[in-house]
């Protein structure tokens, strides 16, 4: 039983750590592209919206999302994706594109904001680390507080229930 109480917090942990991850490489990729100094036009693909809650008595969280397409220097049609872009952005409409080439281009129709991307950034893992600290919190409290038990919810100690530990003391009564 106890597994469960050290499982559940490391997968929160697992998952919390992953989306830092995440978010610091995404961070990365567009710095980079803004940094690059390369620029392109690029068309509008298409622009359309997700909807996310609604269910019971949580909000609605409409996303929008833009596909662009452009040819990079090196001749390559590059097409991506985007969310966030501007509500005004519809089909057809010509962007210029920020990017950084490689292997596997890196693009972002966003204007350079390097302090809000920052704060942005940080924010986000500022909340993850929260979460984290708190799993380990967790996992630390719950192993002082029934580790002096010498057993876990549930277990039988193989017929010492009669036996008490008090300070390095074991004594039965």
């Amino acid at each position: 039983m106890d597994f469960f109480f050290y499982l559940v917090p490391g997968l929160i942990m697992a998952g919390a750590l992953f989306m830092a991850y995440r978010v610091v490489r995404r961070s990365l990729q567009i710095r980079s592209a803004w940094n690059s100094g390369l620029t392109a036009r690029a068309r509008c693909l298409r622009a359309y919206t997700t909807v996310s809650g609604g269910h019971g008595d949580t909000s609605v969280h409409t996303t929008l999302h833009h596909v662009y397409e452009f040819t990079a220097r090196d001749g390559r049609v590059v097409r991506f994706e985007e969310e966030g872009g501007p509500g005004t952005t519809v089909e057809g409409d010509l962007v210029t594109v920020h990017y950084a080439e490689g292997a596997r281009v890196v693009a972002t129709a966003h204007a350079p904001g390097r302090v809000r991307q920052t704060a942005a950034t940080l924010g986000i893992l500022a909340f993850l680390g929260v979460v984290v600290v708190f799993c380990v919190g967790f996992v630390v409290t719950y192993n002082q507080v029934f580790d002096g038990f010498g057993i876990g919810f549930g277990e039988d100690p193989g017929g010492a229930a009669d036996t008490v530990v008090v300070d390095g003391v074991t004594m039965t009564p």
